[in-house]
């Protein structure tokens, strides 16, 4: 019966063999390495010539015996399966054989070595089966080879990250454009990106307008458009028009550079899960290996001894022999990093980029989430939203508002004048006073404009009236009387109220808003969102402090997580359990300090990171248990002579390639 099954699971084992043979041939983007393939065609002989050696019938040896001499066809069936063995197992012997040499002895090859050599010398010493040992081997290494498509599968999903890297940058030169190393390009220098070509280096667009694919670094479907005037980051694929950008960094420092330092890096920082696996096969390897020899002597001498019945060398060796192929302890070793892996290949997929296992870890942990506000839920960009009160039409008071405003850079200014929606005459305006932490008088068309806050018009003596809304308000005198007022306030980002909902459905029990805003502002806008507590009125050190107090306050293995996006946030980014950076518009030093980036400044993104590590996590202790608990049940089973070498590939085999697809779980994340 055993012999039927094994022959079945020969037959499957040819035919997948031979059908991805087939099916990927010498295609150069099949997704199989040059070594995999070779592997793959071993697998295939080895199978073939094992089932061939199966069907062969007791007579053909043993004419070898009447037409050779005497025990010829014993030595030629040895010959014939031994050369099995060697196609399929030489690799693991190579490997044993240079740990030994290395003093490096106990790893998953000494242990196939040794469990497979010895039931091959049971075999020839009683002249026994050798399908056992040579299908130990086999089905170990169909594993095997599962086990490196399946890492090669996550490493390409990261390597299309990887595709974001730019080959050249072109400098047009004398009318003609020249293909330099983006490394040799200064800032400040103006290159040229054509239809289809990647960004090489961040900058600002000075000619021409294009859509852009931003998939491999947001995870965006949707092209964006982009300007003069627009700031553009590396690893964008132009996809429409020609666009001449002036660069702001150099190469080493732009976007692209940064990400996929991030992503190589990833794999150095490893998480508690992953420490704990490495010391535990340190340990559990030579335990395993130590028992068996313990299992194939103790009982013997015991039986020899003490009970004066036969050694039966032979079944406790066999038993030994189980019970090494039963430990190699590859479920566990392959499958805790490569569900890491995997997960971290998933993130990036959707735009965020994790810095290390031991982060997904922490974030799957998190029950606090910290929130900047502005460039965080807020788009950081100031808006008109309200005029009220108003003595003139409220286009001609913004107008005079914009013009009153025009000689400033602040923000603010800038925000009437988008309002305005006109080109402004600015030989309208003379006689411009700016008075600090006041406001602006001029004349504009020899009218006296007054616009500030409320501490200009008690400067001036003008009565006002105040605002019922929150924001910042500019209010407006003309020639000194009051003339209206007018709202300004920073825009919540659109997904910033859905993040925030999404958070609490993740499973956080707490949200906190830090701001440097007055009170009453960040109150209305923690209203809006839906956000436990907020603290206004704060300067960056001021959130450092409050971060520290609410870390206290944390309970358990409770993880704090803060999400910012300025400059002024990288110490708390810093000091947080977990830094969360906005990285399209966020500042280089938070994105240094954060431990996880959020490449479309998306806060609706925080929620599905802390999705994808707690699936991640789940998937790792799922693989923990059924691996743990397989193996010491089969180790069990093997010391009472229950298990065979059928069993033992099931223990080994089966359970890592089961754990490996499990793992490869952790890729999908798309629909979290």
């Amino acid at each position: 019966m055993q012999e039927l099954i094994v022959n079945g699971l020969l037959a499957v084992v040819i035919l997948t063999a031979l059908f991805l043979l087939l099916l990927v041939g010498g295609k150069p983007n099949s997704g199989m390495t040059k070594k995999q393939k070779v592997m793959l065609g071993r697998i295939l002989i080895a199978a073939a010539l094992l089932l061939g050696l199966q069907s062969l019938p007791a007579e053909f040896f043993a004419q070898a015996d009447a037409y050779l001499f005497p025990g010829a066809g014993r030595w030629l069936r040895f010959a014939l399966y031994l050369t099995d063995y060697f196609i399929i197992g030489y690799d693991i012997l190579k490997k044993a054989i240079r740990g030994i040499l290395n003093r490096q002895v106990f790893d998953e090859n000494f242990l196939m070595a040794v469990a497979t050599v010895g039931a091959m010398a049971l075999a020839i010493y009683e002249n026994g089966d050798y399908l056992e040992a040579i299908a130990v081997m086999l089905f170990y290494q169909v594993g095997e080879w599962f086990q490196s498509y399946a890492v090669g599968k996550s490493r390409r999903n990261i390597s299309d990250l990887m595709d974001i890297r730019p080959d050249y940058a072109n400098i047009e030169q004398n009318g003609r454009l020249e293909q330099v190393d983006p490394d040799e390009v200064e800032i400040g220098s103006i290159i040229v990106v054509q239809p289809g070509e990647k960004v090489p280096i961040d900058g600002v667009i000075v000619e021409g307008s294009s859509s852009l694919n931003t998939s491999a670094l947001t995870g965006e479907s949707l092209p964006r458009e982009a300007q003069p005037g627009d700031e553009i980051i590396s690893g964008c694929i132009n996809m429409t028009g020609l666009l001449k950008i002036q660069t702001t960094k150099e190469f080493g420092e732009s976007t692209v550079s940064k990400i996929l330092d991030l992503v190589e890096n990833a794999s150095s920082r490893k998480s508690k899960s992953e420490d704990f696996i490495a010391k535990f096969a340190r340990v559990y390897t030579p335990a395993v290996c130590y028992s068996a020899l313990a299992l194939a002597i103790l009982p013997p001498l015991l039986r020899l001894l003490a009970l004066g019945l036969p050694p039966d060398w032979g079944v406790w060796l066999y038993r030994a022999l189980t019970f090494l192929v039963i430990s190699c302890p590859c479920a566990l070793v392959i499958s805790i990093p490569l569900s890491f892996f995997a997960g971290i290949g998933g993130a990036s997929q959707q735009g965020v980029l994790v810095k290390g296992s031991n982060y997904l870890e922490i974030l799957s942990q998190t029950k606090t989430v910290v929130f900047d506000k502005t460039g965080t839920l807020t788009q950081g960009v100031f808006e008109v939203n309200g005029i009220h009160h108003n003595q003139l039409e409220e286009a001609q008071l913004l107008e005079y508002a914009a013009l009153a405003e025009s000689a400033s850079s602040h923000p603010i200014s800038k925000s009437l004048q988008r309002a305005c929606g006109k080109e402004l005459d600015r030989s309208r305006v003379s006689d411009i006073q700016e008075l600090s932490g006041n406001g602006i008088i001029a004349k504009v068309d020899g009218l006296e404009v007054a616009a500030g806050n409320a501490k200009l018009m008690e400067r001036l003596h003008i009565p006002y009236i105040d605002c019922h809304q929150t924001g910042t308000i500019i209010h407006m005198a003309i020639n000194g009387a009051y003339a209206g007022h007018i709202v300004i306030s920073d825009v919540l980002k659109p997904n910033a109220p859905a993040a925030v909902a999404a958070l609490k459905t993740a499973g956080v029990e707490k949200t906190v808003m830090l701001t440097g805003d007055a009170q009453k502002v960040g109150e209305q806008v923690a209203a809006e969102l839906g956000i436990n507590t907020v603290y206004s009125d704060l300067l960056p050190a001021d959130k450092v402090a409050k971060v520290e107090e609410l870390l206290a306050a944390q309970t358990g293995k409770a993880k704090l997580a803060f999400v910012g996006d300025g400059i002024n946030d990288a110490p708390v980014l810093s000091r947080a359990d977990i830094g969360i950076a906005m990285g399209a518009m966020g500042s280089d030093a938070a994105i240094e300090a954060a431990d996880i980036v959020l490449m479309d400044d998306d806060p609706l993104k925080i929620a599905k990171a802390i999705k994808i590590s707690r699936k991640c996590l789940g998937i790792v202790y799922q693989n923990i248990v059924l691996a743990l608990g397989v193996k010491f049940a089969c180790l069990a089973l093997g010391a009472l002579g229950i298990a065979n070498m059928y069993l033992a590939i099931f223990a080994d085999v089966g359970v890592m390639i089961l754990a490996v697809l499990n793992a490869i779980r952790c890729l999908f994340v798309k629909n979290l």
